[in-house]
């Protein structure tokens, strides 16, 4: 049975995790700034990175060292982008040899990711420097899991950390996963860094599969602020040390794995969208009675990708025209007469709209309704059978306060 536990990225046996103060983050001395994540083995490991033409030089190193469909660790810094920046690849493999070395394996197994301000060259000396208090510091404890998930952050106001246990060929299987994310987040990757770690014996070509079709209907299923940025990414390690057979086709046990791997992405993609940039809202916009998956999927991101739905959640405005509107520009054909749209949240529901048309509402309910920090817009289509749900923040004065000076 599927159930949600503590430990993050070192819930799964076999994986230790490290976060320190580096000094990347100059304005920032407390600051964590370099994590590292360990597996006690080789593993299978994929990823899933921007969708961006200009790409970070952290995801080109990787996507050679993923040639093999093999890792060992993974390093990475806030602070810096390391995208459009002097030395780029140079100074991101000398990240992954500084680390293979005290770790003692080869730099090639090493996985790198960057987040931060992008053109600036990035301060390796100090993260080659920061390496072996960096290894001293590996644990395999809940604490060391959040120590990673807090040097990963930049604009977050708060870490992104969940782990689940499940059953797998009769052997219980454990995945966690940090992730960072609060702005430049858009269907097709958010601004985004995101480390997965499982315990199950699973081959790279059915892991790369299941990361393949869990960001789907996860991570690209957000939205902050329309923004893709240059360093979205998504890695998993599966070190197999949970004992059971190793999963290598489609069946009974790739189906919990992935169901597993499903549930652990979608909370910490919930949680992204909910810390978006000033965000004082979470809207999940759950469309229903559409024609096919894929248009309920279009619609529901084209509505909490809306900056005017946004800003109306903002004012606890309960201005549904902006929700049709945003449906109505989303390239899927439907028929307006048909819709339907209510708002909830914990201090109830209210419709708000039948067959296109606006109702007689309690506006001081609605108003409370859309005062709460979750918001739910509920859409019913009357076109077929198929749903989906997409998660959004509102947006508010202080996400320009952010980004405004935001390489300053």
């Amino acid at each position: 049975m599927l159930k949600f536990i503590d430990g993050g990225v070192c819930a799964a046996q076999g994986f230790r995790a490290a976060g320190v103060h580096a000094g990347v983050k100059t304005h920032a001395e407390w600051k964590k700034d370099v994590a590292l994540i360990v597996s006690d083995v080789d593993c299978a490991a994929a990823a899933v990175f921007t969708k961006n033409v200009v790409k970070a030089a952290p995801i080109h190193v990787d996507l050679r060292h993923l040639a093999d469909g093999k890792a060992r660790a993974v390093i990475a810094n806030s602070g810096n982008a390391n995208a459009c920046a002097p030395q780029g690849e140079e100074n991101a493999e000398r990240m992954c040899a500084a680390a293979a070395g005290t770790l003692g394996c080869k730099p090639e197994d090493v996985l790198v990711s960057s987040t931060g301000v992008i053109g600036q060259r990035i301060n390796v000396e100090a993260i080659e420097a920061a390496v072996p208090a960096l290894c001293a510091a590996l644990e395999r404890s809940a604490k060391a899991s959040d120590a990673a998930g807090h040097a990963i952050m930049t604009t977050d106001t708060t870490k992104k950390e969940v782990a689940v246990e499940t059953t797998v060929g009769g052997r219980t299987v454990r995945m966690g996963g940090v992730a960072k994310g609060s702005g430049m987040i858009h269907p097709n990757m958010g601004t985004m860094l995101c480390f997965l770690t499982t315990d199950c014996a699973i081959s790279p070509e059915m892991i790369r599969t299941a990361l393949l079709e869990t960001v789907n209907v996860s991570f690209n299923r957000i939205s902050v602020d329309g923004d893709t940025s240059t360093n979205d990414t998504c890695l998993v390690l599966a070190n197999g040390l949970a004992g059971n057979e190793t999963i290598a086709a489609r069946g009974p046990d790739y189906d919990a794995f992935l169901e597993a791997l499903r549930a652990l992405c979608t909370e910490l993609a919930r949680k992204m969208a909910s810390d978006g940039e000033g965000a004082r809202h979470l809207i999940t916009c759950t469309v229903r009675g559409a024609g096919s998956e894929q248009s309920a999927e279009t619609i529901a991101k084209s509505v909490v990708s809306s900056t005017l739905t946004k800003a109306a959640i903002f004012g606890a405005d309960a201005n549904w025209g902006r929700v049709l509107c945003a449906m109505g520009y989303s390239g899927e054909e439907f028929d307006p007469d048909k819709v339907s749209v209510r708002f909830a949240s914990a201090a109830g529901e209210i419709q708000v709209c039948a067959d296109g048309r606006g109702l007689d509402f309690d506006e001081d309910l609605a108003k409370k309704i859309l005062t709460e920090h979750d918001v739910e817009i509920n859409i019913a289509m009357g076109e077929g059978e198929a749903s989906c749900t997409c998660w959004g923040c509102d947006i508010t004065y202080d996400y320009i306060k952010i980004n405004g000076d935001y390489r300053t």
